[in-house]
């Protein structure tokens, strides 16, 4: 076992490679345990001092689409969140999917009157007399972190939103699908902002969020390549559960009817919210 490995985070920062950490990132995408085991051990065979944590992913995600393809699909969830760009409207979209699943009543890019001016809101959303003020901060480079100016600048906004609106509970909300900085994440505490990021709060983060809902992204698909993508998700539809009901805007798009049912078939197998055996 190459423990004693070092290798290079996103940030630049050296870490000794662990396999334990693959592990848990390879048994949250469903696959066996003999596919995790034989996964583990290839990527030790290729593992050099130096490698980037990028490479191993990508090598893991190989590894894993030759032996079980729905697994690598769960198993490239982050990478499949950041290729939701190039603009941020798709991840605002699909956070506010994820909210509807939750029980929410949702509005988009909304201008709000506050008590000094107005604000664009990227969404509304609202639950048992609850109104949920979400800035969406959407990254497509691995390693970028939302530091403390993010919750400052929305804290103040959210106050003078929240003093113009009678009769509202108000909730101001950071969504993002990477991370928040330690600045971020005690200035929000103190100011009870609420944030959403891809690991936070703990256990319940974006990724658990859709995992436990089953709301993968179409980015997931290994049947579409990125620039077939790009109009799907930019005539709205960003969700694996929702290509079954889309077969008209594909046959617009020009795809064949074996294609249609091939994306249809991979899209059904990955909504599935049952661990992949």
């Amino acid at each position: 076992m190459k423990s004693k490995i070092q290798i290079v985070k996103a940030s630049g920062e050296k870490a000794w490679f662990s396999a334990i950490k693959l592990r848990k990132s390879l048994q949250r995408s469903g696959a066996s345990e003999a596919i995790i085991k034989a996964v583990i051990q290839e990527v030790e065979d290729h593992l050099q001092e130096g490698m980037t944590t990028k490479k191993i992913y990508q090598l893991a995600f190989n590894l894993l689409k030759k032996k079980h393809k729905p697994a690598a699909s769960k198993y490239k969830l982050k990478t499949a969140i950041m290729e939701l760009g190039p603009s941020g409207y798709p991840f605002e979209k699909y956070i506010s999917e994820i909210l509807k699943y939750q029980g929410h009543i949702v509005q988009l890019n909304l201008i709000l009157k506050g008590r000094c001016v107005n604000h664009e809101i990227d969404i509304l959303a609202e639950r048992e007399g609850i109104q949920k003020l979400f800035e969406c901060k959407y990254h497509n480079l691995q390693g970028t972190i939302c530091d403390v100016k993010i919750p400052l600048y929305v804290h103040s906004r959210f106050r003078d939103v929240s003093e113009n609106t009678v009769n509202k509970t108000n909730e101001g909300w950071i969504a993002t699908n990477t991370r928040f900085s330690t600045d971020a994440i005690a200035y929000a505490l103190c100011s009870k902002l609420n944030l959403l990021g891809w690991d936070y709060p703990n256990g319940n983060g974006i990724r658990e969020m859709i995992d436990q809902a089953g709301l993968y992204p179409i980015t997931c698909l290994q049947s579409l390549s990125q620039k077939e993508r790009v109009p799907i998700m930019e005539a709205g539809l960003v969700l694996c559960r929702d290509v079954p009901f889309n077969k008209k805007l594909f046959k617009e798009l020009g795809f064949s009817p074996d294609r249609v049912e091939q994306i249809i078939a991979e899209a059904a197998l990955l909504s599935q919210s049952n661990v992949l055996e």
